[in-house]
Formats: C-alpha cells, sequence, structure tokens
C-alpha cells in the first residue's frame, strides 16, 4: 500500500542546506499499524509531513520516491496532490485545538474532506458526520455537532480529530503524537480507539511517537530513528525483548515502568 524508497528531506531556507531525513525506507501493507519512535530532532514529524505531502516546498526540498499503490506523491504538483490529501491519507496532529478553527463548528469541519472530495449533499454530508462522531465514541453526536472546539474536553477534541480524519475512508492515518497532551487515562482510551479503527476499517496507520511504551500497545512493527536516520526497524515484539541499536537500548531503558521495576 505504501512504499517509501530513499527519501531524503532538506530544510533550504539558509545559504547551507540542512539534511534532517536521511534514506528513509519503509513499506506498508493495507490495514498495517507501523510506529516511528525517536526523541525530539529525530525527524520523525518531518517525515510524517513528507508523506502526506505538507512540507512547505519554499523551505524544504525531499527526493527519493512515496508511493501510494504504485502512485508517486512526492513526484506530484500542490493541484495534484490535494486529490489525495484527506481522501486517501489523512492526518491527526498533537494538539487539535490548533488545527480546528476556533470559530467554526465541529461539525463543519469534520465534514471537510466530504465536502471537497465528493457531491454528496449537505444533508448526506451532515449524515456521514454523525456517523463518524458517533463512531470515535463520541456522546451526542449531535449535540457535538454543533459545538465550537473549545466547548470540548480536550480528549473529546482528539477523537473529533480521529473522525475528521478517517470519514472519508483513508487507505493511511498518519497520527503525529496524537495522545501526548492526553493525560494517561485518555491516552488509553485513545490507544484503543485507533485500534477499534483500524480492525473495523482497515485503514492502515502511520504513529509517530517518542513514547515507545506507546508504540508498544499499538503497533505491530517499529522503527527507531536518531538524528534523520533509521538505526532500527523490526517486530515490535522482537525489538522491545532483544534490541541490537545502543540507542533503541537507551528508549526502552527510559521507559518508566521499567526504570521502576529496575530500581
Amino acid at each position: 500500500m505504501l512504499d517509501i524508497k530513499n527519501l531524503c528531506v532538506e530544510f533550504t531556507g539558509n545559504p547551507h542546506p540542512n539534511r534532517v531525513v536521511h534514506d528513509f525506507n519503509l513499506s506498508m501493507s493495507h490495514g498495517e499499524i507501523v510506529g516511528i519512535v525517536g526523541e525530539s530532532g529525530s525527524g520523525k514529524t518531518v517525515t510524517s509531513l513528507a508523506i502526506a505531502g505538507l512540507l512547505g516546498r519554499s523551505t524544504t526540498r525531499a527526493s527519493g520516491e512515496i508511493l501510494l499503490e504504485g502512485t508517486d506523491l512526492l513526484g506530484m504538483n500542490t493541484k495534484e496532490l490535494r486529490r489525495y490529501q484527506g481522501s486517501d491519507i489523512s492526518m491527526v496532529f498533537q494538539e487539535p485545538m490548533s488545527s480546528f478553527n476556533p470559530l467554526m463548528k465541529i461539525g463543519h469541519q469534520v465534514e471537510e474532506s466530504v465536502r471537497i472530495h465528493t457531491r454528496l449533499s449537505k444533508s448526506e454530508r451532515r449524515a456521514l458526520t454523525l456517523s463518524a462522531l458517533s463512531s470515535v465514541e463520541l456522546p451526542n453526536p449531535e449535540q457535538i455537532y454543533s459545538l465550537y472546539p473549545h466547548q470540548l474536553s480536550g480528549g473529546m477534541r482528539q477523537r473529533a480529530m480521529i473522525a475528521a480524519a478517517i470519514i472519508s475512508q483513508p487507505k493511511l492515518l498518519i497520527a503525529d503524537e496524537p495522545t501526548t497532551a492526553l493525560d494517561v487515562t485518555i491516552q488509553v482510551q485513545i490507544i484503543a480507539l485507533l485500534k477499534k479503527i483500524n480492525q473495523e476499517k482497515g485503514v492502515g496507520i502511520l504513529f509517530i511517537s517518542h513514547d515507545l511504551s506507546v508504540i508498544r500497545r499499538l503497533c505491530t512493527r517499529v522503527v527507531v530513528m536518531q538524528n534523520g536516520i533509521i538505526v532500527e526497524h523490526g517486530n515490535t515484539a522482537e525489538i522491545f525483548s532483544s534490541p541490537s541499536a545502543q540507542y533503541t537500548q537507551k528508549l526502552i531503558a527510559s521507559i518508566p515502568s521499567r526504570r521502576k521495576r529496575n530500581g
């Protein structure tokens, strides 16, 4: 479904371009959940933005291939890419408050991709939006539809953002640190929700995180990045039981529960 070959990304907004992603390679099958993990500055978010086509073209330069079912997204112009954004590829960000327009009601924003990519009537869009809000287990979707972002809790906003991401039934959902800003209880609920969406809708999920414990609960495979380079890649359970890279060993050792057990 997704095949990334030798992806490199450079920031070009200064006289000396700075390469932040080096020869990134990854293949994903339909319905697979893969994690990318690394500390701040490892290049994981830049990689995810490149895949989603959201890097600023005036300040970055990407090379390589990003193939979605054989079609190279990286070679497309902005207009061509828009046909895929929100329909075949959707993204969920860390803080939905910064993604939602505070002056627009939730329902109008959740239905944006079907408004852009389909010719559904207003009533059909509304029905689809209410169904999406219900599918992410938000209580009283009719009420949520008419509320503004600030009227929802952080966990409810994140659920609404996920509803907006899946309403067009994408092939790939990219989730960039979607649980970081939430308390532990809500984190567990969002992880369970993503698992449910994956199982029921067959959506492939690329999950970006600095937290290996979250990756372990959700992903079958994990890519470990450091300084823009893949240092380890493989089955999540195997990497947890016998990590080969020193950097991965360090990340696993830093998981709080492990520190407590070892202390």
